[in-house]
């Protein structure tokens, strides 16, 4: 069986290409994805050759670990599955790639279980199931976040759920002009604007290495500042600030199963919603621009690939 997918070959080099699949085992299932997110955190790391080395890391390696689509084949275990439609985070069945995420392809061999049942009326907001979960898992470790450093897609989520959890809406800081227009149910502001020495809980989504200083300072006494960006760099800070405040840091890792089944309630009954976050959608054919500008632009919050015109 093959599938056409992208491909990192190498560092900057990216091509779209049918790979070879690994046949189904009796409790795997085939599903035909429709849309796959790009992320621009850890992708871009991969794609730049800048990603810290993980088990699995190299090249050639197949991106991606948000895509959505139906379950077309199955092994004998689970044939009743076949119809679903689902959310797969990544997968390793390519069998001339690296399978290190491994989910932007037209057909992926997945264990049952990692293909995560979804409503079908999200539509291509499905795309941003794990990352709402992986908002959600950096709120888990304290209070709401009243300060949230970043206003790209994984910063908006985590509003949305802070004023979803019933918290009072945060502030969001911001640099950039563009991301920070229009009404959003709370404040988004530029760093040097905020005057507040006294939040209880900043979660910094911003990824930058080189601001834990800044944010300890803006913590009142016993804060908590929640890392839950990617970090390409080592991160240190001045410790006399950190001792006065007893501040406290904490590092958010991606979600957890519990975490999905809280957003799938939430995205449900209407407590969250995932609408206007998908900025770009462009066609798997045009991968190759639709990457460096996922990467680049500021104005692309979430560039998502449309898989279904591709055999």
């Amino acid at each position: 069986m093959q599938a056409m997918a992208v491909i990192f070959e190498a560092p900057h080099r990216l091509a779209l290409r049918s790979l070879a699949l690994n046949a189904p085992e009796s409790g795997d299932v085939v599903v035909e994805i429709v849309w796959s997110g790009i992320s621009t955190g850890t992708e871009k790391l991969l794609f730049t050759g800048k990603m810290p080395n993980f088990p699995g890391m190299g090249y050639p390696l197949v991106p991606g670990y948000e895509s959505v689509g139906r379950i077309v084949d199955s092994g004998t275990e689970c044939r009743a599955r076949i119809g679903e439609w689902v959310f797969v985070p990544g997968a390793n069945c390519f069998a001339d790639a690296r399978g290190l995420f491994g989910g932007s392809a037209r057909r992926l061999v997945v264990p049952s279980a990692r293909a995560l049942p979804i409503d079908e009326s999200w539509g291509s907001d499905g795309v941003l199931f794990a990352l709402a979960a992986t908002a959600l898992h950096a709120m888990a470790g304290g209070e709401p976040p009243d300060l949230i450093v970043g206003h790209g897609i994984l910063g908006r989520l985590l509003a949305r759920l802070t004023i979803a959890s019933g918290a009072p809406a945060p502030t969001v800081w911001e640099i950039d002009a563009a991301r920070s227009a229009g009404d959003h149910g709370y404040a988004v502001v530029h760093p040097d604007s905020d005057e507040r020495r006294d939040y209880r809980s900043i979660c910094d989504v911003s990824g930058d290495s080189a601001l834990l200083d800044t944010l300890i300072a803006r913590l009142g006494k016993g804060g908590q500042v929640t890392l839950a960006g990617f970090y390409q760099q080592p991160l240190s800070f001045t410790f006399p600030p950190a001792f006065m405040r007893e501040a406290r840091i904490r590092v958010a890792a991606e979600w957890g199963p519990d975490d999905l089944v809280a957003i799938r309630a939430m995205v449900s009954s209407g407590a969250l919603s995932l609408t206007g976050l998908v900025s770009h959608v462009q066609p798997v054919a045009d991968a190759t621009s639709a990457y460096p500008t996922a990467f680049t632009d500021p104005a692309c919050l979430k560039m998502i690939l449309d898989w279904s015109a591709c055999a």
